[in-house]
């Protein structure tokens, strides 16, 4: 006889929710404390917001007998990481006005405020809908925003893939009308009529944990498609787009001391045509839904679910859900999942500027304003702000009569670095925001990782790798927001000043990395890599990569699968 599944609290939390509503409500009117109610901090993930504190300030709040100093994180949708300069200029202001002064762009092609309190929850994403935008679905047991390519208009193809990517995101937004309610005071945005509260997609309890899916445009993997849930590789013939290879089973987060979990890479099941696309996406979802893990929260995404089902039962019931067979697999190739830095030119004589944004923080320090210049530059561009999922931004479609503007802009405020002060290897790093404001760092991320790609770029200069495109990637904790684990150099914070080295990803985003040092500290870090990279400066193949380096010289074993990433 079955035992009846002992659901985790978040289930429950659910279960009870009516949709997503909670007591949210009335935990924004408590002005007793700057906290939610216990099962609203899980809820409001749903609504795009995670609740956190300025654990910098912990220990001396705690001393003067005062609550912690809670804010929110507020993480907007923008599928495929396109908005206008008018949404570029409204989260800038909204920045100014509740946020801690900065934009954060994540490794998921959109923005994040941080630093908003209990009291400005409201007018904040009122604010996001006035720019039609919205933070619903931005966290949560839900499909999360839909990466893409990250410039439609470099052909007809790239922007019918945008348009796919959009469709995604629709098609698995939650339809329950709490959001409207909660933060539009029942207003409805967009639509034309009121929906049901009936979720026909994740039913009363949503998914088992996060989702996420991503679409790329061969040769470039710049979304990083094998880290999601689904990953949509698009297939072009003469221009045409034909429909994309379909990967399943993606997701980077583990937990240290539980070898049980691990990151693993998406498997390749078929090919679709674009017709039926969101249709195979919705499909997947549902299977999600009925057979991922609701007992255990780390065991709970999809790689664990087609890992526990096998990937062949998996794949039958996919077909049988949608009632035909997926085709074979087409041919595709990548080779890298890089941003292509600088000024391109467009068919239609308008440019597109890819700008390095450290961190993917948008902000004014001394010597470098580029928050300013990206707001005067907002206040005339008629294109796009375009999110990349390398925490970069493309100035997209910019009039010929303004390019010598918008560079004379960026010049003023020092946010025009020429490319030969980056290094390689500092163009391509990624952090996550880590402390202060992270619950689950261990360690720091954004706020250290320049100062060591400092010192390791002495290194890299020294050995004239300058230009060579080394992928660093760090993260606070190991549940791999920053994709550490596909790195060619991943380091992943363990304890405070502490970082577990990782070796052997390659540039495209198709394998993973190794665990090669633990607990290292700066100078353990440096002192590990420094030899590496001397020897693959001389014994390097012609276009061999760092990651294909360390793997053909057996530092490491190259790590094809999850349940290999800890052997």
């Amino acid at each position: 006889m079955s035992q009846t599944p002992q659901l985790s609290e978040v289930e429950h939390v659910k279960t009870a929710s009516r949709y997503l509503r909670g007591t949210i409500v009335e935990s924004l009117r408590n002005r007793l404390t700057g906290a939610l109610n216990h099962d609203d901090t899980h809820l409001i993930k749903f609504h795009g917001s995670y609740q956190q504190t300025d654990r910098d300030l912990d220990s001396e709040r705690k001393r003067q007998k005062l609550e912690p100093l809670f804010s929110f994180m507020i993480r907007v949708r923008v599928p495929g990481g396109v908005a206008t300069a008018a949404q570029w200029q409204r989260m800038d202001a909204l920045a100014d006005a509740y946020g801690n002064g900065t934009l954060k762009l994540t490794t998921r092609q959109t923005f994040q405020l941080h630093g908003v309190l209990k009291r400005d929850l409201r007018p904040t994403i009122q604010g996001f809908s006035d720019a039609l935008l919205d933070s619903i679905a931005g966290c949560g047991d839900v499909n999360r925003n839909v990466m893409c390519n990250v410039n439609p208009h470099e052909s007809a193809v790239h922007g019918e893939v945008q348009a796919v990517a959009a469709k995604i995101s629709a098609d698995l937004t939650p339809r329950t009308t709490a959001y409207h309610e909660i933060w539009l005071d029942g207003e409805l945005q967009n639509t034309t009529e009121a929906t049901d509260d009936a979720e026909p997609i994740y039913g009363k309890t949503y998914l088992p944990r996060k989702f996420k899916i991503a679409l790329a445009l061969p040769p470039y993997n710049d979304s990083d498609i094998f880290s999601n849930d689904i990953g949509l590789i698009a297939i072009e013939e003469n221009g045409r787009l034909l429909g994309f290879n379909v990967a399943v089973g993606g997701g980077l987060g583990m937990t240290f001391g539980l070898p049980e979990t691990y990151p693993r890479l998406a498997d390749l099941i078929g090919f679709v045509p674009t017709e039926n696309v969101v249709d195979v996406c919705e499909k997947i979802v549902t299977i999600q839904r009925d057979w991922g893990n609701r007992e255990n929260r780390k065991l709970s995404r999809l790689k664990y679910t087609v890992d526990r089902a096998g990937l062949p039962a998996f794949v039958a019931e996919l077909q049988q859900r949608l009632g035909y067979a997926l085709a074979a697999t087409r041919p595709y190739q990548f080779h890298s999942s890089s941003d292509a830095f600088g000024w391109s030119l467009a068919s239609d004589s308008t440019a597109h500027l890819v700008l390095f944004v450290e961190g993917g923080r948008v902000l004014d320090r001394p010597g470098y304003r580029l928050k300013t210049a990206l707001r005067e530059i907002s206040a005339f561009h008629t294109g796009e702000f375009r999110l990349t999922g390398n925490q970069n931004l493309i100035l997209a479609n910019i009039e010929p009569a303004h390019r010598t503007r918008v560079q004379a802009i960026l010049e003023a405020h020092g946010a025009a670095p020429k490319a030969e002060q980056l290094t390689a290897l500092r163009r391509n790093a990624l952090a996550c925001v880590a402390l202060p404001t992270c619950s689950q760092a261990f360690a720091e991320a954004e706020r250290y990782l320049p100062q060591l790609l400092d010192k390791l770029d002495a290194v890299i200069r020294a050995h004239r790798l300058a230009d060579a495109g080394i992928l660093i990637r760090m993260t606070g904790c190991p549940n791999g927001c920053a994709r550490p684990y596909l790195g060619e150099i991943g380091l992943v914070g363990k304890a405070p000043g502490r970082y577990n080295l990782y070796l052997g990803a390659n540039h495209a985003g198709e394998r993973l990395n190794k665990l090669y040092r633990e607990m290292l500290d700066e100078d353990g870090i440096l002192r590990e890599l420094a030899p590496l990279l001397a020897a693959y400066a001389t014994k390097r193949q012609t276009n061999e990569g760092f990651g294909d380096f360390v793997v053909r010289t057996d530092v490491v074993k190259a790590t094809r699968h999850g349940l290999d990433f800890h052997a």
